[in-house]
């Protein structure tokens, strides 16, 4: 492989790192709604049962794209225990 092409890989990568982090913030903002909302309301921050769907949802979409279903929860496992976090610190402190 000629470093050329390694740079075009990488420029894909950048490429799609960017889109991620977009689809991150927006996941963040809808959490502080939803914190918001649970505070109103009383509604538990960590809802197991819901926890659990979105890693099966995920998990099954990762296998239906033919990538590691195992890589997928475990990525989805950090993301949602970040937007647990981030949900309880907004109801203890809302902005």
């Amino acid at each position: 492989m000629n470093v050329d092409q390694l740079g075009k890989f990488r420029k894909e990568i950048d490429v799609i790192d960017d889109q991620i982090v977009d689809l991150l913030s927006r996941r963040f903002a809808i959490a502080n709604e939803v914190a918001a909302y649970k505070a109103k309301s009383g509604v538990a921050v960590r809802l197991e049962d819901r926890i659990e769907e979105v890693l099966m949802r995920t998990s099954a979409r990762a296998k239906q794209n033919g990538t590691e279903a195992e890589a997928i929860r475990a990525i989805y496992k950090t993301i949602i225990e970040l937007t647990c976090a981030y949900e309880e610190a907004r109801i203890k402190a809302p902005v």
